[in-house]
């Protein structure tokens, strides 16, 4: 069974190893090579491992790992432990058979280390070549006949370095699951192949890194790390090469010893000046954490290892997608409108400009004409300042953040119903589930760390998936069932779903009556949603519910993951409880493998909520208009509190247009292109007396600021982020701020002690710390507990235990049952018409964020997609004479946008998709400002437009080089039995020729 990436190993043993003559604990079935790399040191020296890395499991290809067993040479990554196993690691068999085959893996690899850029006392061949004290090459190297390929904007492949290990096939099939990459074992000269081709661009890949990272040596490499690393590595090709032929010339009189030696000396010198950080992404929620290497401001490369969330797995953003923190456009100084422009300040005068204003609209108008947005980019400890700057010294509950915008209605559907409105389990959950259904939702391209451990289960573990969505995605193509829901109507086929199974007896009534309150009111609510009229409102066949219902209550294990496609409708928050409703009727709760998952968009969008910023609650999603919880928050901070609840993002809008708003504070959020109805909300921030922005760059919100002061970037600080699975993970500052850019949470200090509120935080621990103390779900949280990759998910009790399954013995409310909860389906806001013929869906794509503010200053990825475009079905475009690349005008009640089409089968019939990579043209100056009943989400899925041809025919707005064009090429794996089956292969060891002589080194 291939193992799992979020779930770590077993650490009990159950048995004995005879291990060079030494007792050893062990664990039955695992594999070996485990057991013999925690007894290394201790009862003989590590066994040499080269395409061996535990988060893959076994490979089989290096040979290197060969030991004894009952006096039988076996692979020990492959072996698995079983009693009465007499090993060697020593001896004449097994270092003829480890030394055969490292000669083996030296033939295709130049030893070049003191001037190589993987010169890092983390390459693997160098290391087993010291480890095996190497002191010549049986076999000498010899180059391939192909050419370095430097077609990918990120990194490079050398075929002359690459050693055929495959671990960056076993990456890219088992791991990411992308499918790009094989070798053509058939070969006279076997190499990495993309696509079945040997060039990387315009293939499938998705440059997400994974094959970078286990690469064990300089095969595949960084572009940013080349010539930039190493003492000797910036050198002229000619020069280099130079080099490398002097030390090629040395080694046959002296031996790889002094060569190594000098290596490691230059290696040793590198940590002088390059910097390895931990810190956490700050794309979407997924939560992936990495260390980031620095050398002064040039950030070399991102090398994940071990984090909970991703172990070594990253996308294409969290590997590559850095350069918004260098770009030349980083805001840098305090600027002020002066007219029609901005003008440079110093951070006194600013603070002076704030003080003045905010004193001003607070004596005229009272605390509530302010008001605050945070933001779901900054830490959690930003959050909970920002919301205490509006409630302890401004005295307002007018806060919010861009949960309102997505995710809003999720939290609403599971509070409503299980009481927390969070992830009911992990990631690793997610894995290990009989059944993932996915609704509303892009993994692939949205959250698609995630999605490898879904693409992995289903591919090797047997997992089931089923999509509901009205786009054909990556996730919609690999599905065992996939059905289209006409638009909006995703609770009443959940409703005639959740009928069908009680009708059927499929429900879990034992789990109901002891768990879950209201199952009658809850029954009845479903009798109109037969079938006949299911399908009639959804447009999915009887005979595609009734399955779909059938592996829903068959499976073992259920877990619903869902995101805007869910929540951006007017009934977003039903939708989401109707969800929650069917995982309550099959008992899919209180379970690993099972419960809901909102997938969270933005990487602290959970921690921003989590941490007070919104009107209604305080840290902790306590109420403010509690007064027992409030008076707590009183005494914790020394004043009096507003006691009503605030205003929402949607409602600060309105109120700025009424008249009763007059002053606003965002920070980092570009409001103007993440709101709705987008003409709308620019008129209002252009009425506010005052308007205060904060951010990394100068966004389209910044333009309608009377102030704008730059923030430092997630590299820049310390503090926390929480993931998707709850999960709080601390990040290390990496560099000094830009200029004089300050981080967040000082930038609010300052403004709150200008107004009176006599903070003293010198650091982010300080303020985790007062938030754990007022806010039981974060109560045992620490900076100590959060140590390097250490991480909390909460609840977190007092004495730091925390909660990876959500419930385990009761749901969040005072009987600790669950609550069924009725909905009825909310008809769209806007449908189709004569005037608007069109549905428009939109969405993210995998290598940008929302609108592109930071993937955009990376050159690489506006390389591979440098343009915004709407998705037009085939049918569609030959109704409308169009082809891809044609200029077209979309229409709605509330503006109009400038796009190129792409013609693309993801999409069918009348149904558009417009891409949010754009901050020129974006979809939301579409759509409209309806919004979901509950929670005021914009209902960004509910837009009709009409399209204009346009005369323009440009190219085709998707670049060749996309790998949206490439064809995938699935294996198992490495197919290492291919590499076997060769004529040229023997095992290592089973050849009287395998004798190696080690020639003795000259002394110098």
């Amino acid at each position: 069974m291939m193992r799992l990436l979020n779930t770590p190993l077993p650490t009990e043993t159950d048995t004995q190893l005879n291990l060079n003559g030494k007792s050893v604990p062990a664990r039955t079935g695992e594999l070996l090579v485990e057991a013999l790399n925690r007894a290394a040191g201790e009862h003989g020296k590590k066994v040499p491992q080269v395409c061996y890395l535990p988060q893959m499991g076994p490979i089989q290809s290096c040979d290197t790992c060969m030991v004894s067993v009952n006096g039988a040479l076996v692979r020990a990554c492959a072996t698995p432990v079983t009693g009465q196993m007499n090993v060697s690691t020593e001896g004449e068999l097994v270092d003829i058979a480890q030394r055969e085959a490292f000669d083996r893996i030296l033939k295709n690899h130049m030893l070049y280390c003191t001037v190589c850029d993987n010169n890092n006392q983390n390459c693997t061949v160098h290391n087993t070549t010291a480890e095996l004290d190497v002191k010549h090459q049986s076999r000498p190297y010899t180059p391939k006949p192909y050419e370095k390929d430097m077609s990918n904007p990120f990194y490079r492949y050398d075929p002359d370095q690459c050693i055929l290990c495959g671990r960056c096939v076993e990456a890219c099939q088992t791991v990411q699951v992308n499918e790009t990459l094989t070798i053509d074992w058939a070969s006279d000269n076997p190499r990495v192949l993309w696509d079945g081709g040997t060039q990387i661009e315009g293939s499938s890949c998705v440059s997400c890194g994974h094959c970078v990272t286990v690469c064990p040596c300089n095969a595949l490499m960084e572009k940013s790390m080349l010539g930039h690393a190493g003492y000797l590595t910036n050198l002229p090709d000619e020069a280099l090469h130079d080099m490398i032929d002097v030390v090629k010339g040395v080694e046959p009189p002296i031996g790889y010893g002094p060569i190594l030696a000098l290596s490691e000396m230059e290696s040793e010198m590198r940590k002088e000046r390059v910097k390895r950080t931990k810190t956490v992404c700050t794309y979407c929620a997924v939560g992936c954490s990495f260390e980031v290497w620095t050398r002064d401001r040039h950030i070399l490369k991102i090398e994940p290892t071990h984090g909970p969330a991703n172990g070594i797995s990253t996308c294409v953003k969290g590997k590559f997608a850095w350069g918004h923190i260098n770009s030349d456009d980083r805001l840098v100084h305090p600027l002020l409108r002066d007219g029609d422009h901005f003008r440079e300040i110093t951070w006194d005068e600013a603070l002076d400009v704030i003080e003045t204003k905010f004193k001003q609209v607070k004596r005229d108008h009272g605390p509530d004409a302010l008001a605050f947005i945070s933001s779901s980019k900054t830490t959690n400890e930003e959050s909970y300042l920002m919301q205490k700057l509006a409630r302890a010294v401004i005295g307002t509950n007018n806060v919010d953040n861009c949960a309102r915008y997505c995710q809003n209605p999720a939290t609403m559907g599971l509070q409503r119903t299980v009481g927390y409105g969070g992830d009911s389990g992990s990631i690793s959950d997610i894995e290990t589930a009989g059944l993932v259904f996915i609704v509303g939702a892009n993994p692939a391209e949205n959250h698609p760390v995630l999605a490898t451990r879904i693409k992995r289960s289903h591919k090797f573990r047997g997992q089931r998936l089923i999509v509901a969505d009205i786009r054909r995605h990556e996730m919609a193509e690999r599905a065992d069932i996939f059905f289209r829901p006409n638009p909006s109507t995703d609770s009443v086929w959940m409703n005639g779903v959740a009928k069908y199974i009680l009708d059927h007896k499929l429900h879990k009534p034992e789990f109901i009556a002891k768990w879950v309150n209201h199952f009658d009111e809850f029954a009845k609510s479903l009798e109109p949603y037969t079938l006949e009229y299911t399908e009639k409102v959804t447009g999915v066949p009887q005979a595609t519910l009734i399955t779909v219902a059938n592996e829903v209550a068959a499976a073992d294990g259920v877990c619903i993951l869902f995101a805007m496609g869910v929540t951006q409708h007017c009934g977003g928050s039903d939708t989401a409880t109707a969800l929650s409703n069917l995982l309550l009727l099959t008992g899919n709760y209180m379970r690993p493998g099972a419960g809901a998952y909102p997938l969270r968009g933005h990487n602290n969008v959970q921690g921003c909520s989590d941490f007070g910023s919104m009107p209604n609650v305080y840290s902790g999603y306590q109420k403010v208009d509690d007064e027992e919880v409030r008076a707590k928050f009183e005494a914790g901070w020394g004043v009096t509190l507003p006691t009503s609840t605030g205003k929402d993002n949607h409602q600060m809008i309105d109120a700025i247009l009424d008249g009763s708003l007059k002053a606003m504070y965002i920070k980092g959020e570009d409001t103007v292109t993440s709101d709705s109805n987008a003409g709308y909300v620019a008129s209002a921030l252009a009425q506010l007396e005052f308007f205060v922005v904060q951010d990394i760059n100068f966004s389209e919100t910044c333009r309608y600021a009377d102030l704008v002061l730059p923030a430092a970037t997630s590299l820049e600080k310390d503090g926390t982020f929480t993931n998707t699975e709850r999960r709080i993970q601390r990040i290390y500052k990496a560099l000094e701020p830009l200029g004089e850019s300050k981080p967040d949470w000082e930038i609010i200090q300052l403004i709150a002690n200008r107004m009176g509120g006599n903070w003293k935080y010198t650091h982010p621990s300080q303020i985790m710390a007062e938030a754990a103390s007022l806010t039981p779900l974060f109560a045992g949280v620490s900076y100590e507990r959060l140590e390097g990759f250490n991480s909390l998910q909460w609840p977190v009790h007092a004495d730091g235990t925390d909660t990876p399954l959500l419930f385990t013995d009761k749901f969040n409310f005072p009987d600790g049952k669950a609550r069924f909860f009725p909905v009825t389906w909310i008809e769209p806001s806007e449908e189709v018409s004569s005037t608007y013929d069109l549905h428009l869906n939109n969405g993210r794509l995998l290598e940008h964020f929302e609108q592109g503010s930071m993937t955009r200053r990376t050159a690489g990825i506006h390389e591979i997609t440098p343009n915004s475009f709407v998705e037009v079905s085939p049918e569609l475009a030959e109704e409308r004479g169009i082809t891809s690349g044609r200029h077209v005008q979309l229409v709605s009640p509330y503006g109009r946008v400038r796009v190129q089409v792409l013609v693309s089968d993801r999409v069918q019939g009348k149904q558009l998709y417009m891409s949010l990579n754009s901050v020129d043209e974006p979809v939301n100056k579409l759509t409209s400002s309806h919004t979901d009943r509950q929670t005021h989400t914009p209902a960004f899925k509910e837009t009709s437009v009409s399209m204009t041809v346009l005369p323009e025919q440009g190219e085709n707005p998707l670049p060749r080089k996309n790998f949206r064009y490439g064809t995938r090429t699935p294996t198992m794996g490495v197919e290492i039995e291919r590499k076997w089956a060769r004529a040229d292969y023997h095992i290592p060891g089973s050849k009287p020729a395998d004798k190696l002589v080690q020639i003795a080194s000259t002394h110098v």
